[in-house]
């Protein structure tokens, strides 16, 4: 018989997975802690929304408090590598051991090259290659001038209107041809060949790899980061078939890697990774990037937290019920509210545009997302935190912000 679990014993053991059970360091965070926590929760997604930082960088100040940023541009840009670039829960950076698996089952029909020329496509394809064989990573800009390509601006589909090169670019990425051995201040990929960022990798995938067995290390992967979810969940971690992903979870199932479990009030099939930690009660607090993998999959946040959650940034302003930019709130084993955030780096204020409290709130929500908001705040370099007149959570957190200021944390 499966084992039978409440939903508070569920909640805690998705944040423990994640690292969001307890406390943050009280030390300075070292860069072996970073890698910890990367290595726990597997990836992160790249996004290229920057109303308060990076989102690749949220998660770790979400689990770590106050860290140097550079330690992460050492991890994905100096040899050897923790974490490269690829696609997964959209783009995102992977721990290299995954880079292969991902390879045979990462198969997306993004504006590429597709439609090209064929004979335009494969000059630029062989210049590509040739260039940088020979020379210093580069941005689809510099190969563009390097390879002399001129083309009329197109102005069609907003956000996709790639020119030639960085189109035959993205089909050699997607491949694993190349890669992106860094990005720029502007976040722009620096393009090089694989086999410069992964050494050990010849050519776009390892020969005779096992799909199955790449499939299965992709969800046992997935599963560790979860601690506990259905066949769903694990799928859209790396953004996986689900079919082959459910028959993987069988196999690993067999492999006692995998074990059935009963979730009170969880109506879907659930499995728990035998790794997974049950601690006896969660004592963290963290403000969650909309991008967090701990919200990726909205069903579960759903079902483990009752918390209904969207990204609102492509919403027209006027439809907006949060507002632009809106984190959620963890404090302790609950998503308790959720603050529309944005970094005024002229001004130095980290503003909270909105903030509004979950129904079952408890009483010290404003003080604790008060204290959360300043450690942010000092983590991005911003003097102060203001606080705007929206939300039924804005007058208590401006309150508890204002009583706050003169003490440090």
């Amino acid at each position: 018989m499966s084992a039978t679990l409440s939903l508070d014993q569920a909640r805690r053991i998705a944040l423990a997975a994640q690292g969001l059970d307890k406390g943050r360091p009280t030390g300075p965070v070292t860069s072996r802690a970073v890698g910890r926590t990367f290595a726990r929760i597997q990836l992160v997604q790249i996004d290229s929304v920057n109303v308060v930082s990076r989102s690749h960088l949220l998660p770790f100040f979400s689990r770590l408090g106050n860290y140097d940023r550079s330690i992460l541009q050492r991890m994905s840009a100096v040899h050897p590598r923790r974490m490269v670039e690829y696609w997964a829960h959209e783009a995102s950076y992977i721990r290299p051991e995954h880079y292969a698996d991902l390879l045979l089952w990462q198969k997306r029909a993004w504006v590429g090259a597709s439609r090209m020329d064929p004979e335009l496509r494969a000059m630029i394809s062989r210049r590509i290659i040739d260039i940088l064989e020979r020379s210093r990573p580069m941005t689809a800009a510099e190969l563009t001038a390097r390879i002399g390509h001129v083309e009329e601006k197109q102005t069609v589909n907003w956000g996709w209107n790639w020119n030639a090169v960085k189109r035959v670019l993205e089909d050699l990425f997607q491949e694993g041809l190349v890669s992106a051995a860094a990005r720029t201040e502007q976040f722009e990929r620096r393009y090089t060949l694989t086999a410069k960022v992964l050494p050990h990798l010849s050519g776009p995938a390892v020969p005779d790899a096992d799909p199955a067995e790449a499939m299965e290390r992709l969800v046992d992967a997935a599963a560790q980061a979860h601690g506990i979810g259905t066949v769903r969940c694990f799928a859209d971690y790396f953004r996986i078939p689900a079919k082959a992903a459910g028959a993987a979870v069988d196999r690993l199932v067999q492999q006692g890697t995998l074990e059935p479990v009963t979730v009170l009030g969880w109506k879907r099939d659930v499995f728990r990774h035998v790794g997974a930690r049950l601690p006896r009660r969660a004592t963290g607090r963290a403000l969650l990037s909309p991008f967090d993998s701990l919200v990726f999959e909205r069903r579960r946040l759903e079902e483990l937290f009752g918390f209904h959650y969207r990204i609102e940034i492509y919403t027209p302003e006027p439809k907006r019920r949060y507002g632009y930019y809106v984190l959620p709130f963890l404090l302790r084993d609950r998503i308790v509210a959720r603050v529309d955030l944005k970094a005024d780096r002229q001004g130095g204020k980290l503003l909270a545009r909105s903030a509004f409290a979950e129904p079952d709130a408890p009483p010290d929500t404003a003080a604790e997302l008060a204290a959360e908001l300043r450690l942010m705040a000092d983590w991005l370099g911003l003097p102060d935190v203001e606080v705007f007149p929206v939300g039924n959570l804005a007058g208590s957190l401006a309150g508890a912000v204002g009583a706050g200021r003169d003490y440090p944390l």
